[in-house]
């Protein structure tokens, strides 16, 4: 494991109880949620806390220094399925990957139709 990787981890295990706190959340859930998904090669079930931005029934995560993660990666191609925590509600939704042509990384999640909840 890397530094930055050593980084993250750290930044990851101080700011995912703060996103999921009953008292705190409520000051970072415009800008931050926690996302769950299924590994697609370990089949684990991991959750990792990420910045998002929604517009309806679709979230987008911009990935920061796509290069030295993995976790995107998993949404490749057609994509997989993802449970996104929105307002204190886990919502589920399909999320799928794209790399533009400058390298830059978003992962983009469709919410399922009896998911979506208030804005």
């Amino acid at each position: 494991m890397g530094v930055f990787q050593r980084v993250a981890a750290v930044a990851n295990w101080v700011v995912r109880p703060l996103v999921l706190s009953r008292r705190w959340g409520r000051l970072v859930e415009r800008q931050m949620t926690v996302i769950t998904y299924t590994g697609r090669r370990s089949g684990r079930t991991i959750t990792t806390p990420v910045a998002y931005k929604r517009h309806g029934g679709e979230v987008t995560i911009k990935v920061e220094f796509p290069d030295h993660k993995s976790w995107w990666r998993n949404f490749l191609g057609e994509g997989a399925p993802i449970s996104v925590r929105l307002q204190g509600v886990e919502r589920d939704g399909r999320a799928t990957a794209v790399r533009d042509s400058q390298g830059k990384v978003s992962v983009n999640i469709v919410l399922e139709p009896g998911s979506l909840g208030a804005p």
